[in-house]
């Protein structure tokens, strides 16, 4: 079921409420911008002409007007981008599903994020946010927004050189499986190092090549490489039937995702280059098509559930 934002008069009512305050705060921001720029083009023009001092003087005043009048808005920004997820997206929620919610202050932390045996790097700097929860059916389901970053510190002749490097960036999804199992089973794409070269499995050599299990399904076998620490048991999770799921899954995706199956738990990393369920500034709310890639991401979401057949319950799992 689509989630027609046009035809619901409660949210409609809402978007025209914050669509006030939307414009309030882009018009001051736009106003504190330039104040700024011209206070810069002032010192840059007093520096042409040989007169730096008074540029610089002349140049600070609109700068400072500018930064205060930023400076005040932000806590108006700040309380407009909550409402927008709490209201907003928290409404289309409900629409698809009664038992979702979403809590922008929470997200997946990092030691649940090393657990998932998808990414090599212990993160030196991480930020997850708007955690989304809720139930499909049978199976409890949830997943957040994800930024993981690694340092690398260089010297050089001028000193050391600090560069961050994404581990990971998009969403990380986690739900019940519908098998009990005691391993771990890790499905990641052919191009995995090739795409994203920060993304490995910190169990990637430890497995071994005995390890990799080698499936029924060619194309499965040509997208994806697949490590298990139990043959029968990785075979027993990747059955035909969520094989053939998966790649359709992975079709659907703007890039290739990566799965791994731990203690009855199923996690799927879906890398994204965007940040979704902000609330737009500078664009109308009024336009229902700024709210339609993230309406279209919370349906992805809640369908996954169905896509790979996860409520269907396997020898006695409840």
């Amino acid at each position: 079921m689509l989630f027609d934002i046009a035809n619901n008069v409660a949210l409609q009512q809402v978007l025209a409420t914050m669509e006030v305050e939307r414009k309030r705060i882009a018009g001051t921001q736009t106003k504190g911008y330039i104040f700024i720029a011209t206070g810069i083009l002032l010192g840059i023009l007093g520096f042409v002409l040989g007169f730096p001092i008074p540029a610089v003087i002349a140049g600070l005043i609109p700068i400072i007007y500018g930064g205060v009048l930023l400076f005040k808005i932000n806590d108006s920004l700040i309380a407009y981008q909550n409402a927008y997820k709490t209201n907003v997206i928290g409404a289309a929620l409900k629409f698809l599903d009664e038992s979702l919610s979403i809590n922008p202050y929470q997200g997946i932390e990092t030691s649940e994020f090393m657990y998932t045996q998808l990414f090599n790097n212990e993160p030196d700097r991480y930020k997850t946010e708007d955690l989304v929860m809720g139930c499909a059916g049978k199976t409890r389901f949830y997943f957040a927004e994800v930024h993981a970053e690694y340092k690398t510190v260089t010297q050089t002749k001028d000193g050391t050189r600090t560069e961050w490097h994404d581990i990971f960036r998009g969403i990380l999804f986690a739900a019940d499986f519908n098998k009990k199992f005691n391993g771990v089973t890790i499905v990641r794409p052919k191009d995995f190092g090739a795409a994203f070269g920060a993304w490995f499995s910190k169990n990637l050599f430890s497995f071994g090549n005995n390890d990799v299990i080698q499936l029924e399904n060619v194309e499965f076998d040509k997208t994806f490489v697949t490590y298990g620490s139990d043959q029968v048991e990785s075979r027993y999770i990747l059955t035909p039937a969520l094989m053939e799921r998966i790649l359709n899954l992975n079709h659907q995706s703007k890039y290739n995702i990566s799965l791994s199956f731990i203690e009855s738990r199923m996690y799927i990393a879906f890398p994204l280059k965007r940040n979704y369920f902000e609330a737009p500034v500078f664009k109308s709310l009024i336009n229902t098509e700024v709210l339609n890639d993230d309406i279209t991401t919370i349906k992805f979401m809640y369908d996954i559930v169905n896509e790979l057949d996860l409520n269907t319950r396997i020898w006695g799992k409840a």
